[in-house]
């Protein structure tokens, strides 16, 4: 069965100053779609899923969103769960209180017993009123993901997700993004493992120096091969760059 279309990416481009970053990448992505993105530090991931996410503006090209259920969502901001690997929790709060807070942002249920059972559910039961400030660093990435979830987006932007999680927090991520993907939510995730990407993806993106170089499913490639290409693009066009300002991507 062919998917429809539910991100469509034109000629999209973002200059900061006189640095480009993005240069006129395009992209499509299909609903229900596993795509792990990946790329060199500066090859402009974290900027693109910023703009998809509705967090920073394109300097020119096009974006659009195709929703499942147009009466569903009042914006198509509304259909996307977003994760960096910046927590953005407001530490001297309780779980209970950033998941409260962020609920009500997101006219998500906010009663306690439902935000009590989404931090359960990322394995931090019993410490839902403790302060943020007192967590560990994997801590506060799981109540971030639970709070990225709270009002069951269908698309998920995460930016370098496992950044600072532990081997018990990974794994729980791990079986978490299989859940969503299994249920039918478009995946979008910035990751530079490469072995841990092409385990959870079903689609496989590289992007470097602001393009799509490299865009395959899975299934045409094996690890190893994937990674030998991976690594011949981005060589490739490192050799091809030139000007003084060539890798000054963010």
């Amino acid at each position: 069965m062919i998917r429809r279309p539910m991100i469509e990416v034109r000629k999209l481009a973002k200059h900061f100053g006189r640095f480009p970053v993005l240069r006129s990448l395009d992209l499509t992505i299909r609903k229900g779609e596993f795509v792990a993105l990946f790329g060199r530090n500066g090859a402009g991931k974290t900027t693109f899923l910023r703009i998809l996410a509705g967090l920073s503006r394109a300097s020119s090209g096009t974006m659009s969103i195709q929703l499942p259920d147009e009466k569903r969502f009042r914006f198509a901001r509304g259909a996307i769960g977003y994760l960096s690997h910046n927590t953005s929790l407001y530490t001297d709060l309780t779980a209970l209180e950033n998941l409260g807070f962020y609920s009500r942002l997101m006219d998500a249920p906010s009663d306690e017993a439902s935000l009590i059972r989404k931090i359960e559910l990322v394995g931090l039961a019993g410490r839902e009123r403790e302060p943020v400030r007192n967590y560990s660093r994997g801590m506060q990435q799981r109540l971030a993901i639970a709070r990225a979830f709270l009002h069951d987006p269908e698309i998920l932007l995460l930016d370098e997700p496992f950044t600072g999680l532990d081997q018990g927090g990974s794994e729980f991520l791990k079986w978490f993004l299989a859940q969503a993907h299994s249920e039918g939510k478009t995946c979008i995730v910035a990751i530079h493992d490469a072995s841990l990407g092409y385990e959870m993806a079903d689609r496989l993106v590289v992007i470097e120096r602001g393009v799509v170089a490299l865009d395959v499913p899975k299934t045409s490639l094996t690890l190893k091969e994937f990674e030998e290409r991976y690594l011949a693009v981005t060589q490739t066009r490192m050799r091809s760059s030139v000007g003084p300002n060539a890798g000054n991507l963010l």
